[in-house]
């Protein structure tokens, strides 16, 4: 009996002890939802790709800017410097007296302003990369111009010595004023340019064939002259400015901020000087007109412009316009 509950007492199984486990009440806090940033890798890949395409500008300093704004006002110099002319011509005779060796060697300063801003590389991509563009401007140039200046001189009904004189206007090339005006335009300058020469040296052929063809009148041209003329005034210039841009970048880099603004303001000074005299032979001829007939000069003026002087003016303008637009 005692050795059983010995035996028990030695054989009884170990005490469990259980771990205890302390649950606390999960209290939910309210989940705040951050803004949600936004993703940039889509950005910065594709900046990443096309990286070799961007262009870092800077803001140009505020005198720049003025100089940009003074240069756009290319109308208004011309409008002023036409008032000035008709009422004061004299005012221009300095000018007009030393040409026409002053025009060539203003327009040869223009493009030299002109050339300053180019590189000579882009002129001659244009060549090899662009040749559709420079056919189609040329092709454009003496088809839109002189068949619009043949239709409105038979429009108007202008007599046969100005509408030889509309058509042989709508058969010249652009000049130097042209470039000028497509750099305000912030245009393709040197599209221009080189549309300036190309078609500066097919005016010798083309000039006289299509006068002949539309207005049944030979008009002869000095090709050798021109062609010197468009060496002079034209590609001379240009390539200079491009050989002094890329052989001293610095110092064409402070000069080039004023080159557009004396391009304009030189341009302007031609216009107006070429209307001042074209303002005196125009008195002259009203003045001797007036001594020779019994009708005095507000009549004469009048008759002047109801008549031929009228029919040039509304003719001009509506080539003119009617070129800008449909070109």
């Amino acid at each position: 009996m005692s050795f059983t509950l010995t035996h028990r007492l030695f054989l009884s199984p170990p005490q469990r002890t259980h771990l205890r486990f302390t649950f606390k009440p999960h209290t939910s806090k309210p989940i705040v939802s951050s803004p949600s940033k936004p993703s940039y890798r889509p950005i910065v890949s594709s900046l990443s790709h096309n990286s070799e395409h961007l262009s870092v500008t800077q803001a140009k300093p505020r005198w720049e800017n003025m100089l940009s704004t003074a240069a756009s006002l290319y109308p208004l110099y011309v409008t002023v410097g036409g008032i000035v002319a008709c009422f004061k011509p004299s005012a221009f005779a300095w000018f007009v007296e030393r040409g026409p060796s002053s025009y060539s060697f203003s327009l040869g300063l223009i493009m030299l302003a002109m050339g300053l801003t180019l590189e000579l590389k882009d002129l001659l991509n244009l060549f090899t990369r662009r040749p559709l563009s420079i056919l189609f401007g040329c092709v454009a140039q003496y088809t839109i111009m002189p068949t619009f200046a043949m239709v409105i001189s038979k429009t108007l009904g202008l007599s046969p010595s100005l509408s030889v004189g509309l058509i042989l206007l709508g058969c010249c090339p652009g000049g130097a004023a042209s470039t000028v005006v497509t750099f305000i335009a912030r245009g393709d300058v040197s599209l221009s340019t080189v549309m300036t020469v190309c078609t500066t040296l097919g005016a010798v052929i083309l000039t006289p064939l299509l006068t002949m063809v539309l207005a049944g009148t030979y008009v002869s041209i000095d090709a050798i002259g021109l062609s010197i003329s468009t060496l002079q005034v034209v590609v001379a210039p240009v390539l200079l400015g491009s050989y002094l841009q890329s052989t001293f970048p610095l110092v064409v880099k402070m000069i080039t901020p004023f080159a557009p603004l004396f391009a304009v303001l030189l341009s302007s000074l031609l216009a107006c000087s070429v209307f001042s005299g074209n303002v005196v032979r125009f008195n002259s001829s009203i003045v001797n007109a007036s001594l020779v007939s019994d009708a005095s000069l507000v009549s004469r003026l009048q008759s002047l412009l109801s008549g031929g002087l009228g029919a040039v003016i509304l003719s001009v303008m509506l080539l003119h316009f009617t070129g800008f637009f449909v070109g």
